[in-house]
C-alpha cells in the first residue's frame, strides 16, 4: 500500500500497521493448513454415518478433547456456536428461561461495561419479566466483589461478569466473584472472548458455570466459538432444529471453523508466557511513549490487571473518529472502541462508566498489539499519532478556548 503524498517522481511506499487485534486477529498459517482438508476432500458431515462423516465426526471430536484439555473441563461440556455472541446469548437466555420453568427467581447481575452481547441480552430478556442489575466499576474499569455479593437476592438466578474488557483492557477478579456466587449457589457466566488466548481459561479455577470464547480473537477463522457449560448448571438450549451437539445447539457443526479454533487455541497456550511478554513490551512502549508525547492524554483502563496487549487512551478535544481517520491515511489501522458499534455517534458506554464526561469519551482510542506487531512499528505509530493530534486539536474550538 502507498502514502498520499510524493517523494519527487515516486510514491513512498508505507508498510501497513494492524493494531486492532482486539477486534479481530489474522488467522495464523498452520490454523488455515489445519482446516484445509474439512473444506474439501474430508468435507462431510460430522451426523452422516458413513467414512466422509465419520471421518469429519472423529475431528470434531479430537477438537473438543483438545479444547477441553485447555479448559480443564469435560469434552461434553462444551458446545459449538457460531461465535461469542451466541455463546453470551445462549449462556444468559439458557440460564434465565431455564430457572423459570423450574419456576425460580428472575434476577440477572452484570456490570455496565459488559459486551453489548451480554447487555442486550439483558436488555430483551426484561420484556419477559426477568430484572437485571447493572453493577458500576471505578474509575478503571474494575467491578467491586463486594458490591456483587450485595446485588445478590433470593430471586438471583444468574451472574455474568466479563473476563476482561474489550474496550479498556481491565482484568475483572473472576475467581473471588466466582467464589462468591458458589457460596451464594448462583449460576456464574463470564464472557471470555477478549481474554481467550492470553489468561487463565481453567474454568475450575475461575471457578464458572459458563464460560463464552470466540477463535478469531487468537488468530482463528471468524464464525465460530464455543460455550462451556459446567455439568449439572441448570441450563436450556436456545437454538432447535437438530440432534447436534447433544442435542443443546442444533445445525450442522462447522467442522473447518471447530477444527481451526482448536488449533489456535492450542498454538496460543503452548506460547501464552512468550507471547504475552512480547505484545506486553509493544503495548508499554506504546504508552510510555503516547503519554509523555501527548499532553491532556490519560491512559484508560486499569494500569496493572489488564490485558498484555491493550493500550486505551482519551486525549482531550479530539474526536476519535477523526483520529483514527487520520491515522488510516497513515495506514495505521486502530479502533475507538468496540468493533461492534465503532459506527456509533454516541461516546461509548465502557469509557463513561469510568466517569469520564461525553465530551472527553469520544476522544477515545484502542491500540491492540499482536504477534505480527514490531518495535519498528510502534517507533512509527509514536511518531505519527502526536502530530496528528496536535493538528486535529488546531482546528478544535475547544481546544481554542484553552
Amino acid at each position: 500500500m502507498r502514502d498520499d503524498f510524493p517523494l519527487g517522481d515516486t510514491l513512498r511506499v508505507v508498510e501497513p500497521i494492524y493494531l486492532d487485534h482486539a477486534a479481530t486477529t489474522p488467522v495464523r498459517p498452520e490454523v488455515v493448513e489445519a482446516m484445509l482438508p474439512y473444506w474439501r476432500q474430508q468435507a462431510g458431515n460430522p451426523s452422516s454415518v458413513y467414512g466422509l462423516g465419520r471421518a469429519a465426526r472423529r475431528a470434531l471430536d479430537d477438537a473438543r478433547d483438545l479444547v477441553a484439555a485447555v479448559l480443564h473441563a469435560r469434552p461434553q461440556e462444551l458446545v459449538f456456536t457460531s461465535g461469542g455472541t451466541e455463546a453470551d446469548n445462549a449462556a444468559i437466555k439458557g440460564v434465565a428461561f431455564a430457572a423459570r420453568a423450574r419456576g425460580r427467581g428472575n434476577h440477572i447481575i452484570t456490570t455496565q461495561i459488559e459486551h453489548h452481547a451480554v447487555l442486550h441480552t439483558c436488555e430483551w430478556l426484561e420484556q419477559f419479566g426477568f430484572e437485571t442489575t447493572y453493577l458500576p466499576v471505578d474509575h478503571y474499569g474494575m467491578v467491586d466483589p463486594g458490591a456483587v455479593e450485595a446485588a445478590i437476592t433470593d430471586q438471583t438466578v444468574l451472574i455474568s461478569v466479563m473476563c476482561a474488557n474489550n474496550e479498556v483492557g481491565t482484568v475483572q477478579p473472576i475467581a473471588e466473584i466466582g467464589r462468591i456466587a458458589r457460596a451464594r449457589k448462583v449460576t456464574f457466566h463470564t464472557d471470555a472472548v477478549q481474554a481467550g488466548g492470553a489468561l487463565d481459561m481453567d474454568v475450575n479455577r475461575l471457578g464458572v458455570d459458563l464460560l463464552s470464547l470466540s477463535a478469531h480473537k487468537f488468530y482463528g477463522p471468524k464464525g465460530v466459538g464455543l460455550l462451556y457449560v459446567r455439568s449439572g448448571a441448570r441450563w436450556q438450549p436456545q437454538q432447535q432444529g437438530g440432534a447436534q451437539e447433544r442435542n443443546r445447539r442444533g445445525g450442522t457443526e462447522n467442522t473447518a471453523g471447530v477444527v481451526g479454533m482448536a488449533k489456535a487455541l492450542e498454538l496460543a497456550y503452548a506460547n501464552v508466557d512468550q507471547n504475552n511478554a512480547y505484545v506486553q513490551g509493544l503495548r508499554d512502549r506504546l504508552i510510555e511513549g503516547l503519554l509523555e508525547r501527548i499532553p491532556e492524554s490519560e491512559l484508560t483502563g486499569h494500569p496493572v490487571q489488564r490485558l498484555p496487549n491493550s493500550a486505551s487512551f482519551v486525549f482531550k478535544y479530539v474526536e476519535g473518529e477523526s483520529i483514527l481517520l487520520s491515522l488510516d491515511v497513515k495506514e495505521i489501522f486502530a479502533s475507538s472502541g468496540s468493533a461492534c458499534t465503532s459506527g456509533a455517534l454516541e461516546p461509548s458506554h465502557v469509557i463513561t462508566a469510568l466517569g469520564y464526561p461525553p465530551e472527553v469519551a469520544r476522544g477515545s482510542l484502542r491500540l491492540t498489539t499482536g504477534l505480527d506487531n514490531t518495535p519498528e512499528q510502534v517507533e512509527r505509530v509514536l511518531a505519527e499519532l502526536p502530530p496528528a493530534i496536535a493538528a486535529l486539536r488546531a482546528m478544535s474550538p475547544a481546544f481554542a478556548t484553552v
